[in-house]
């Protein structure tokens, strides 16, 4: 497999489940401006939606849109319990959490990297933003984990969309639970390992 990645986007989170599941893949960078890869090949050909994470398969079928990636990661080995079992209440509780992420997180987020934004738009995207964090802090009080006590998929692209609030200078310290759960996640060796690659 290949994994079409850039640096500090929600790519990490593929790349960290990749890892944690100790599967076979080759990372491959791509310069979201130009949308070249480091091998040299246009991006818009692999993925013409024109952003990462792209997964290329081994018979040439290429995955992309982050959450999608990561059950279908999770799915090819059930047993080290990164995801509920497909068709489970548990696994359509994960979803929720991946789409709760997905959209009220990242998306949200998403906004705040818009030059062409006004600041007082920005503003009532922090708002929103804001309070979908509460929610996850609430969940996160309480537990470990999103889905419980192990770490899961849902914690890798949490952990990768969490690390961009330093670059909109937002406090994680406003939400203690979150501040410890990035510092847990942190401290994972995959994820060690992935950020070393994406940060060289």
């Amino acid at each position: 497999m290949k994994l079409y990645y850039a640096p500090q986007a929600c790519s990490l989170a593929a790349h960290i489940v990749l890892r944690e599941l100790q599967l076979p893949f080759e990372a491959i960078r791509v310069d979201n401006r130009s949308k070249r890869t480091a091998d040299g090949r246009d991006f818009l050909e692999i993925n013409p939606k024109g952003y990462v994470a792209a997964l290329q398969l081994d018979n040439g079928e290429v995955l992309t849109e982050g959450p999608a990636i990561l059950q279908f990661l999770a799915d090819l080995k059930p047993a080290a319990g990164l995801a509920a079992v497909n068709g489970s209440w548990q696994r359509v509780r994960l979803q929720e959490t991946l789409n709760f992420i997905g959209s009220e997180v990242h998306g949200t987020m998403g906004w705040l990297f818009n030059p062409q934004l006004d600041e007082s738009v920005k503003a009532l995207f922090r708002q929103k933003l804001f309070k979908r964090l509460a929610l996850l802090e609430q969940r996160l009080e309480r537990q470990d984990y999103l889905q419980g006590e192990r770490f899961g998929i849902a914690d890798a692209y949490l952990f990768t969309v969490l690390r961009w609030t330093a670059t909109f200078a937002i406090d994680l310290a406003s939400w203690p639970a979150l501040l410890r759960f990035q510092a847990r996640i942190e401290q994972r060796p995959t994820v060690q390992q992935a950020l070393a690659i994406e940060l060289a």
